[in-house]
C-alpha cells in the first residue's frame, strides 16, 4: 500500500479523517478557556506508519538543503532542547566575557500550526528545496481534503474540511512546519541578528555594546518589524503581547545598562523581564540558575510525595524504575546548563535526589542507619554534580563522533601543540581563553575542560553505548572514591 501510495503520488483519503482531542496546555490554567488547549490530533495508526515511511526518505533530503534553518533544533536527529539552549547560553557567554550584555525576545506564535497556508508551503516545498514530480504531489494530496472533529468526552461535533494547517499530534507536520518557518533565519541574518527555533518557539537576540547599544537595538527592533510584515504575508500571527524580553549578563554589567527598561516588539513596548522559561529552562538575568533549580526541586517534591503513597505497592525493581521515570528524568532534562552554578543551587537539587533515595530504599529522614551517600552509591546512581558532568562529556562525544548538531560541532577544536608531544595523538580539545569566570560556561570552554579531564581510553571509545558505560563507570568510582 506504501509503494502503491508513493508511486502514485496520492496519500490514502480514508486516512484523512482526524479526531480532535482537546489538552490542557497546564493544570493551572483556566479550564473554561477554550485557548488554554492544544488541538491534539488522533490520527489512524496506519497513516502515521505511512507518513513515517515518507518521512525516512524524505527528511535527509531536506536537512541537507542550504535553504533548511540550521538552527531549527526539532524534529532533528542529534539536536533536543538541551543541545539548543547550549548554543543559546554559548553565545551569552562568550558575549560577557567580552563585556556585551544580550537582549533576547522569545516570541510568541498565536496557533502557529494551524495557521500555515497549504499553497504557500507547496511554493516553498518546490522553490526552495526543490521538491518536485510525484513527491509534491503526495504531500499536496496529504495536506488537501482533510476533515476533522472535535471530541469532548462522548460528545463529538461535526466534521468539518481543514483549508489550513498541519495536523497537530501527525509525523511529518512538524517537519512541514519547519519548511515552512525557515525564512525566519533568513530575515534575521539580513538584520544581523541571531535566532534560533524549537518549532515555533522563536528567540531573537544580539549583544549590545556598551558604548553605544541603541544601533544594536534598533537593528532588534528593524528585524521584528520585518518579521511581523512575513508573518502577515503568510498567514500567520506574532503576539507581541505573550512575547518575553530579558537581558542577559554579569550583575556588574547589567547595572550599567539599568537605563534599559523595554524594547519594542512589533509596534509594542514589552517590559524587560527578570527571567523567561525557555524550552522547559527558567532563565534569570545573571543565569545564576536559582528559579530554574527551586521550580525544578518544587516540581520533584510533588512527584516523590505522591510516589511515597504507592511505595509500598512495588518491589524494589519497579520502585527504582518509577524513581527515574517520575523524578531523576527531571533532574537530568537540560541539567548540562546547571555547570558552572553555585554550589548552593547545584545542593538543592541533591537534596531532592537524597529524599527519592530515601523513599525509594524505605528509609526514613534523620533515623536512617545509612547516610544519603551510602543510599545513592547502594543505588548506582550518580550524585548531582557528577551528572551535569556525565551530560555535558556526552554532547561533546556525539559532537566530535557524529558531527551533529553542527551548531555544537562548530564550537570544539582539537588541540594541535605547536611541536610534537605526547599529547598530539591524545584526542584532546582546544580550551580558548576567557576573561571571567562566567564566561567560563559557556560550551566551548566547558565541553573541552570536562573532555580532556576524562582517561584516554574512554575518549577514544568506539560508540555512544561504550562512551556512557565506560564513563558512567569513572564518574562513579571518581564520585565514591573517598566516602
Amino acid at each position: 500500500m506504501a509503494n502503491l501510495s508513493f508511486s502514485e503520488g496520492r496519500f490514502p483519503t480514508l486516512f484523512k479523517q482526524a479526531t480532535v482531542i482537546p489538552l490542557i496546555k497546564g493544570h493551572s490554567l483556566d479550564k473554561s478557556v477554550p485557548s488554554n488547549y492544544r488541538p491534539i490530533s488522533n490520527l489512524n495508526f496506519i497513516s502515521k506508519i505511512l507518513e513515517r515511511l515518507f518521512l525516512s526518505r524524505f527528511q535527509s533530503h531536506i536537512l541537507k538543503s542550504p535553504n533548511f534553518n540550521t538552527y531549527q533544533s526539532a524534529y532533528r536527529p542529534h539536536c533536543s532542547t538541551e543541545t539548543a539552549l547550549q548554543l543559546l547560553l554559548d553565545r551569552i557567554y562568550s558575549a560577557a566575557d567580552d563585556g556585551k550584555p544580550t537582549l533576547l525576545i522569545s516570541l510568541d506564535l498565536s496557533a502557529a500550526f494551524d495557521t500555515i497556508d497549504h499553497s504557500v508551503l507547496l511554493k516553498r516545498l518546490s522553490c526552495s528545496f526543490g521538491v518536485a514530480g510525484n513527491v509534491l504531489s503526495w504531500i499536496q494530496s496529504y495536506l488537501t481534503g482533510r476533515t476533522q472533529s472535535v471530541r469532548i468526552g462522548s460528545h463529538s461535533s461535526p466534521s468539518n474540511p481543514c483549508s489550513v494547517g498541519v495536523p497537530q499530534g501527525s509525523v511529518l507536520g512538524p517537519l512541514l512546519f519547519s519548511l515552512y518557518t525557515s525564512p525566519i533565519s533568513t530575515i534575521a541574518n539580513s538584520h544581523q541578528v541571531s535566532q534560533q527555533q524549537y518549532a515555533d518557539d522563536t528567540q531573537l537576540y544580539v549583544a549590545l555594546l556598551p558604548a553605544n547599544y541603541s544601533q544594536d537595538i534598533s537593528a532588534l527592533e528593524s528585524c521584528l518589524n520585518s518579521l511581523r510584515i512575513w508573518f502577515c504575508e503568510n498567514g500567520m500571527a506574532l503576539n507581541p503581547t505573550k512575547s518575553v524580553a530579558i537581558l542577559f549578563g554579569t550583575p556588574k554589567r547589567l547595572k550599567s545598562f539599568s537605563g534599559l527598561k523595554s524594547c519594542n516588539v512589533a509596534g509594542t513596548d514589552i517590559q524587560l523581564s527578570d527571567k523567561v522559561k525557555i524550552l522547559g529552562a527558567t532563565l534569570d538575568s545573571s543565569l545564576t540558575m536559582e528559579p530554574h533549580t527551586k521550580a525544578l526541586s518544587s516540581s520533584c517534591f510533588y512527584h516523590i510525595r505522591s510516589f511515597k503513597q504507592i511505595r509500598s505497592s512495588l518491589d524494589d525493581g519497579m520502585a527504582v524504575s518509577v524513581a527515574s521515570a517520575l523524578v531523576s528524568s527531571r533532574l537530568d532534562q537540560v541539567n548540562s546548563i546547571l555547570y558552572g552554578a553555585a554550589s548552593k543551587h547545584i545542593n538543592r537539587l541533591q537534596r531532592v535526589q537524597n529524599a527519592l533515595a530515601r523513599v525509594v530504599t524505605y528509609q526514613r529522614p534523620y533515623t536512617s542507619p545509612l547516610s544519603s551517600t551510602a543510599l545513592l552509591q547502594n543505588l548506582h546512581w550518580l550524585p548531582i554534580e557528577w551528572r551535569v558532568h556525565f551530560k555535558l562529556a556526552t554532547l561533546a562525544y556525539k559532537a566530535l563522533h557524529t558531527g551533529q548538531p553542527p551548531y555544537l560541532s562548530e564550537l570544539l577544536q582539537h588541540y594541535e601543540p605547536t611541536r610534537t608531544l605526547r599529547s598530539s595523538s591524545s584526542s584532546q580539545l582546544s580550551v580558548p581563553r576567557h576573561n571571567l569566570e562566567f564566561g567560563s560556561r559557556a560550551f566551548r570552554i566547558s565541553a573541552p575542560k570536562i573532555w580532556n579531564l576524562l582517561p584516554a581510553s574512554i575518549r577514544n571509545s568506539p560508540s555512544i553505548p561504550t562512551f556512557r558505560r565506560h564513563l558512567k563507570t569513572h564518574y562513579f568510582q571518581s564520585a565514591y572514591a573517598n566516602p
